[in-house]
């Protein structure tokens, strides 16, 4: 009988690409930082939503967590929880305006495919 060995994955050994903010995007986390002295920066996180599987959840945040990695450009702050690491290493985030809306874009590499509606993405 053959058994298979089941590797095992650390958060805290991974060796991470990051996530980077493009100079578009960093100008307007520090807009958004000066409304309230007490905002550190964004939080750049992700949950399970939309008919794709995941969607991007951004807040402003005062307290980040110990381990949340710091992603800085141009004096602003993107934090990013450690296990939505896997979800969007490599990704660039940019703020783009699209006809009358401006918004933040996510560019993740590692999305095979999002909905059509664009809120959600799969790996």
């Amino acid at each position: 009988m053959q058994t298979e060995t089941i590797g095992t994955f650390s958060l805290e050994d991974n060796v991470w690409q990051g996530v980077t903010l493009t100079d578009p995007a960093a100008k307007q986390v520090k807009t958004l930082m000066t409304q309230d002295p007490q905002v550190k920066g964004l939080q750049l996180s992700v949950k399970e939503s939309g008919c794709a599987g995941f969607a991007y959840v951004l807040d402003l945040t005062k307290n980040p967590a110990a381990d949340d990695l710091v992603f800085e450009h141009n004096g602003a702050q993107l934090f990013v929880p450690l296990k939505a690491m896997p979800f969007i290493d490599g990704t660039e985030v940019d703020y783009v305006r699209e006809g009358l809306n401006q918004i933040f874009k996510f560019n993740n590499p590692k999305a095979q495919h999002a909905c059509g509606c664009g809120e959600s993405f799969g790996l």
